[in-house]
């Protein structure tokens, strides 16, 4: 394959509040790649040099010149007709041999699948199947068993349910599948289920899982099997479902976005309800979202963008700039209506750039080791880092 050059435009980009004092935060944009690549990318040192690399679908960029690297055969991929071969991509060390190896889940429904790192070495690199199918257009993968390690959890058809997996002792075998919530066709299991999320809703030190109907609470063993699932009205289609205590007040709140449409929302738990609240609604298709402590205040705020041409331009606000932004949580004393003010809660919306947005997932990790989150995206308008500035 004749590799392009690599993309080292760089611009500065200030990030600016809309209402109240902006937060001393600026972002430094590079553009890795202008090819439609990927909607997932995940960060990780490939190559043990000791600096963390980027893997989008069916290739990864080695740092810091970011040269172009085949992990498996290159598709070509038109943003205004279709989509790509990669909606999410997670990095692990699958086999435990130190070397990173990546997690690839193609289009919903299709299978995920996780490919061996060749250790430096030529050619592509290995595939193996996790699942014969990931379903839900938010595939997650995090700390669910609380021992440091992420699981992939997504929905499984036909058989319509909710499960996380775990490595197998055969590494060519399929993984290890704990199902959360039989079929057929629990909530969030068909295949293009929007909304899936997981974190402690009820303050007992376990990571639930949630869906836009209801969040299914963890045994103390994981391996249970059908978790009891208690319903809830989170919201309209979403993208990733967050849990984070918003108003300070000791129990787990709830954020979500539309994936397709304007509105992000956060929930307010109040006993065994959730109250709804506005975050924004200026721009459209948020299909992923993350909570970060961007201005290192000890609180978490949220990243997000715009998921460009989600449906080729026929979403609500498909044709409008493709937005990235963070929102600072602020809970002042005295709070000032912003964009949302609840009980002194703010959402301060900084807008970081409106060319790239974000795809169906993204990563904010410290890519330069200052100390600094940055934000890694892949989409329909390529490869960006937006490298936070001192």
């Amino acid at each position: 394959m004749k590799t392009k050059s690599t993309f080292l435009l760089t611009i500065i980009v200030l990030s600016f509040a809309v209402s109240g004092a902006a937060a001393p935060v600026s972002f430094k944009k590079i553009v890795i790649d202008k090819t439609f690549r990927a909607e997932g990318v995940a960060t990780a040192d490939i190559n043990h040099d000791g600096k963390l690399d980027i893997l989008s679908g069916d290739l990864w960029y080695s740092s810091p010149g970011w040269k172009m690297h085949e992990l498996r055969p290159v598709g070509t991929y038109d943003g205004t007709k279709g989509y790509s071969n990669c909606f999410t991509n997670f990095a692990q060390d699958v086999n435990g041999d130190g070397w990173v190896d990546s997690i690839i889940i193609g289009y919903p429904g299709d299978p995920c699948w996780w490919y061996e790192n060749p250790r430096n070495k030529p050619g592509h690199w290995k595939q193996r199947m996790i699942a014969k199918s990931a379903c839900n257009e938010t595939p997650i993968f995090v700390d669910l068993l609380g021992n440091g390690r992420p699981v992939p959890i997504f929905a499984v058809r036909p058989e319509g349910i909710m499960a996380w997996f775990g490595i197998p002792k055969d590494l060519d075998g399929l993984w290890d599948m704990h199902v959360i919530a039989a079929g057929p066709d629990a909530p969030g299991t068909k295949k293009y289920s929007h909304g899936l999320g997981a974190g402690d809703v009820n303050g007992d030190g376990r990571c639930d899982v949630l869906v836009k109907e209801g969040w299914w609470q963890a045994p103390e063993d994981r391996t249970k099997k059908s978790w009891k699932f208690h319903p809830a009205n989170l919201g309209p289609d979403c993208a990733n479902i967050l849990v984070y205590d918003v108003d300070n007040d000791g129990d787990s709140d709830v954020i979500t976005s539309s994936a397709h449409r304007y509105g992000i929302w956060w929930f307010e738990q109040d006993g065994s309800e959730f109250k709804q609240h506005v975050i924004f609604d200026k721009y459209s298709q948020a299909h992923a979202i993350i909570l970060a402590d961007i201005n290192s205040d000890g609180i978490k705020d949220l990243v997000t963008g715009k998921r460009h041409f989600a449906h080729q331009g026929k979403d609500p606000g498909g044709h409008e700039p493709a937005m990235l932004y963070w929102f600072e949580l602020r809970r002042p004393e005295k709070a000032k209506p912003v964009l949302s003010a609840v009980e002194g809660v703010e959402f301060v919306l900084h807008v970081i750039d409106d060319n790239s947005g974000v795809g169906t997932q993204f990563e904010v990790v410290d890519m330069n080791a200052d100390g600094k989150l940055d934000i890694v995206t892949s989409n329909k308008k390529g490869v960006h880092i937006f490298l936070q500035q001192p």
